[in-house]
């Protein structure tokens, strides 16, 4: 029996229950797909090259992202958040540096592509693990912040789940809020944007399309977009004066970044998706590789 608490200003019974059931499908399907992909990367030996390393390393961060959204999920069909407030500051911290991480991965991905097809170079392994050791550094060191007061961390409008306050709109807020997004959102944008037309052009130049180049930034902006356009109009204006309806849209958005990104990433690289059926059926397929020369 679901426990007499009231619901949550501006939504209603049906409202409660479908956004508790869309954060536990992502949750859910995204951790399982991740999952996969971070078994076949430990378990298929192919598979182990540094630029892969990449592709595991944004499925660990997206499997984080699920964690935090099955978390949510399980709060919304009680209706209320059960872990007090120390465990809202703990689920805001997992779920914002496991979402900064995934976007920074996303633009490492992006970089490595560029000097695979454009370049012709080879990531080396070094290079590979102090990447991803200085994104998760980084990426924890912002997320990090709210916790001692630059910023701050507090339920999302369904409240059911944790992250960025953006109800007060201070002088706080807004300074941790540009610094944090340029570093975190705006440069990563970028990346993925040039790399991904440099090897659109090289693409057109030898007529071999490999993968289709405008799905990385288009995916990245629908399911970040709406995230990022929220934390700014909070800098600005009054964000409270918004649905809670409207403001809900972007986290869940966000949440869809896992399930998009292993089709993208994994299951996009004939090389990943050949070493996930092998993990799988047991079947290896022959893959031609990118003749590179080393960095």
């Amino acid at each position: 029996m679901v426990p007499p608490y009231p619901l949550p200003e501006g939504f209603s019974e049906l409202d409660v229950f479908s956004l508790g059931s869309c954060l536990l499908v992502e949750g859910l399907l995204g951790f399982l797909l991740n999952a996969v992909t971070v078994v076949a990367f430990l378990k298929v030996r192919e598979l182990r090259t540094p630029s892969n390393f990449l592709v595991f390393s944004l499925a660990t961060a997206d499997m984080g992202i699920c964690v935090n959204a099955t978390i949510a999920a399980f709060s919304s069909f009680l209706r209320y958040w059960p872990y007090g407030s120390e465990g809202c500051q703990t689920h805001g911290f997992q779920g914002f540096a496991t979402a900064l991480a995934s976007i920074h991965f996303i633009a490492a991905i992006a970089w490595d592509r560029y000097h695979q097809y454009c370049t012709r170079t080879k990531l080396q392994w070094s290079k590979a693990i102090s990447l991803a050791v200085f994104i998760w550094l980084f990426t924890a060191f912002w997320a990090a912040m709210p916790l001692i007061g630059w910023g701050e961390y507090d339920y999302e409008p369904l409240r059911t789940c944790c992250t960025l306050d953006i109800s007060k709109g201070d002088r706080n807020y807004v300074s941790y809020l540009i610094p944090m997004a340029v570093c975190n959102l705006a440069i990563q944008l970028l990346v993925v944007m040039s790399c991904y037309q440099s090897i659109s052009r090289k693409f057109k130049k030898t007529g071999q399309t490999r993968f289709n180049t405008g799905s990385p930034l288009k995916a990245l902006i629908f399911c970040w977009g709406p995230y990022g356009i929220l934390a700014f109009y909070a800098a600005v204006e009054n964000a409270m004066l918004l649905s809670p309806k409207l403001r809900m849209i972007a986290p869940i958005l966000a949440k869809t970044s896992p399930m998009f990104n292993v089709f993208l990433y994994a299951l996009g690289n004939e090389n990943y998706r050949g070493g996930i059926w092998q993990l799988l059926t047991g079947q290896k397929i022959d893959v031609p590789q990118i003749e590179n020369k080393s960095k």
